[in-house]
């Protein structure tokens, strides 16, 4: 129940100009069924949206949003940097994937997407991808992610 939304889908979610599928998911959030974490560079690109920080502040106060430290996304930032095996220019949300345990990306990066996937990078349980590159719309492979269990990692 844990989910990272990348900038380049913040539009999506949190604009007046809705997709379909942006609109299941804060849905999905908003009904208390996910929680958005945000930390690092992350949090900066979306803050300086004015629309998600709109919502960030009633989301803080509603428990449908984590903020972490750009201290402790930075240092798991720099030790992902040592080891590499990643191929994307998102370690930031890798990062925070790892220190958060969110375990579900909305992203339409496709090399962060593999990213997300790769066992040795996000474990425990795996990454999985909530994307629109192919369809706007809410789909059934939206719905049944939105339904899977264990979206954060054991313990959060």
């Amino acid at each position: 129940m844990c989910a990272i939304v990348d900038a380049n889908v913040v539009h999506e979610v949190f604009s007046a100009r809705r997709t379909p599928a942006g609109s299941k998911f804060l849905e999905w959030v908003e009904k208390g069924k996910g929680r958005i974490v945000v930390g690092g560079r992350l949090g900066q690109e979306l803050n300086s949206v004015e629309y998600f920080r709109v919502w960030a502040d009633i989301a803080l106060n509603m428990g449908w949003m984590n903020g972490f430290p750009w201290h402790e996304v930075s240092r798991r930032k720099a030790r992902l940097q040592k080891t590499g095996g990643f191929i994307s220019n998102d370690p930031d949300i890798l990062a925070l994937a790892q220190i958060s345990g969110a375990r579900l990306l909305f992203s339409n990066d496709e090399k962060l997407q593999k990213d997300f996937r790769n066992k040795r990078l996000i474990d425990n349980p795996r990454g999985t991808v909530y994307t629109t590159r192919r369809s706007h719309e809410f789909t059934s492979t939206h719905r049944r992610i939105l339904n899977k269990p264990n979206l954060c990692q054991v313990g959060f």
